[in-house]
């Protein structure tokens, strides 16, 4: 097997979780403590490459990155046909999975613990690294586990924007497409245990951190009843 593919999305993937973590954190934040107007109609644009097919998700990616768009007309930025493009694609359809659990992570921090840490004195900053990102990080590190391995899987939208170039922008589920194309059962065999086996770590984490999340409801919703009585 060429294993090309598979370090080319790790990379791909890798460069796709950082705006990922960055973008989801500031936005899943947004949406869990700030009204405003629009805010409606902004959760749903995030959300709709859940139920977009990637292609089309891709065609409108391709009006992002392609001729006579900011990026390229302003910016002087061609991403197309590149595995930035591939990262780009990966990062967009993995980005609802990683607002959603982050969002429904901070709605749970209790607002009274953040504000008896800024009554005790603690800067925002400090409230927001000591207080707000602790409590959460079980439900944040979840939703960037799932990101990942959508970004990691990801075919049309990527096929879209990079194309399917050996050694520039063939990740590992273009391989996979192209070896069963070809014929190639064995590195297609092989290429899917791979992929499954990462996808399967990936899900056993996420129930793992939720059975653990669970648990310590259960404990302290125990320690509460006995504390009342």
């Amino acid at each position: 097997m060429n294993w090309q593919p598979f370090w080319l999305s790790l990379q791909v993937t890798g460069t796709a979780v950082v705006g990922i973590l960055i973008v989801g954190l500031a936005l899943a934040l947004l949406l869990a403590r700030v009204s405003f107007r629009g805010k409606l109609v902004l959760e749903t644009v995030i959300y709709l490459p859940l139920v977009l097919p990637p292609t089309v998700v891709g065609y409108y990616l391709l009006f992002v990155l392609g001729r006579g768009s900011f990026l390229v007309e302003q910016l002087k930025i061609e991403l197309l046909f590149t595995w930035q493009a591939a990262a780009f694609a990966s990062m967009i359809v993995g980005l609802p999975l990683m607002v959603q659990s982050a969002k429904a992570a901070f709605e749970e921090v209790e607002p009274e613990v953040e504000e008896a840490a800024r009554v005790d004195g603690a800067a925002e900053w400090q409230v927001w690294w000591y207080v707000t990102l602790p409590i959460a990080r079980r439900g944040i590190l979840a939703g960037l586990i799932l990101s990942a391995a959508r970004a990691l899987g990801e075919f049309g939208a990527t096929l879209m924007v990079a194309g399917n170039i050996p050694g520039r922008t063939q990740t590992l589920p273009l391989a996979i497409y192209d070896a069963v194309q070809a014929r190639r059962y064995d590195d297609a065999n092989f290429m899917v245990l791979v992929m499954t086996s990462l996808a399967f770590t990936g899900l056993w984490l996420v129930y793992h951190l939720s059975a653990a999340v669970r648990k310590r409801e259960k404990r302290f919703g125990s320690s509460e009843r006995r504390r009342s009585s």
